[in-house]
């Protein structure tokens, strides 16, 4: 709790006792830490607006054939794997974790609101990590020449579409962490009447992250243009 200090003599020899902040100040403090959380929000959010488009995009770059049959996995069905992983994991964190951390730390929730966010950074840093490398290794095992297999989207690579479920899972990962407690704090840090403001927040998030994301796209796109080609079709 905020804490403010006040003079007095009645009673005090003119010490100064401290005074707990609330109402107004209280609120605006509230309000203004969220504000900064919702900020700093937005970059984490990049990476996750970027995997529900550019990993679709790597999909249909990829061999996308079930085993060796002839039936193609759609590449916009390999997001299920996040939003699966998010939905397996969060009845585990509320039925294992948070009784086994409450026994450790002693708090009714076993860790703070923004501990589990800052837990959530972990898996989406893995998240980059894995999907630079799953990106290097397409663009290795992309074929040259006449017989090279392609689409309108570029040419296919050798490289098994499977190998982008990680990186899906990483990102469902950090999505039960982070943003479930995101939207958990707007909640408790707005006034009642105001929560449906609080929501709203999250999804305001989500958008300016979208319109950064894409311009952080053309950016790339206009300085790896090479011969009317960039760096996506590859």
């Amino acid at each position: 709790m905020a804490m403010a200090r006040q003079g007095g003599d009645s009673g005090t020899g003119g010490q100064s006792q401290p005074r707990r902040l609330t109402g107004q100040p209280l609120e605006t403090l509230q309000h203004a830490t969220s504000g900064r959380i919702w900020a700093a929000a937005i970059v984490y959010y990049i990476a996750i607006v970027q995997q529900q488009t550019y990993a679709v995009f790597q999909a249909l770059q990829s061999n996308r054939h079930l085993g060796r049959s002839k039936f193609q996995i759609p590449a916009g069905t390999y997001p299920v794997f996040n939003m699966l992983t998010f939905t397996l994991f969060i009845p585990l964190y509320d039925r294992v974790l948070v009784p086994a951390l409450r026994r450790v730390t002693g708090k009714p929730s076993g860790i703070t609101i923004l501990q589990r966010m800052g837990i959530g950074n972990c898996p989406i840093c893995a998240h980059i990590t894995r999907r630079r490398l799953v990106e290097r290794q397409r663009r290795s095992l992309v074929p040259t020449g006449p017989t090279a297999e392609s689409n309108k989207k570029g040419v296919i690579s050798g490289m098994s579409a499977m190998w982008l479920v990680p990186q899906f899972s990483l990102a469902g990962l950090a999505e039960a962490f982070t943003s479930v407690g995101q939207v958990e704090l707007y909640y408790k840090q707005f006034p009642e009447n105001m929560r449906s403001i609080a929501g709203s927040f999250f999804f305001c998030g989500m958008a300016a992250s979208s319109y950064l994301s894409g311009f952080l796209v053309s950016v790339v796109h206009h300085w790896t243009q090479d011969g009317g080609d960039c760096w996506r079709r590859i």
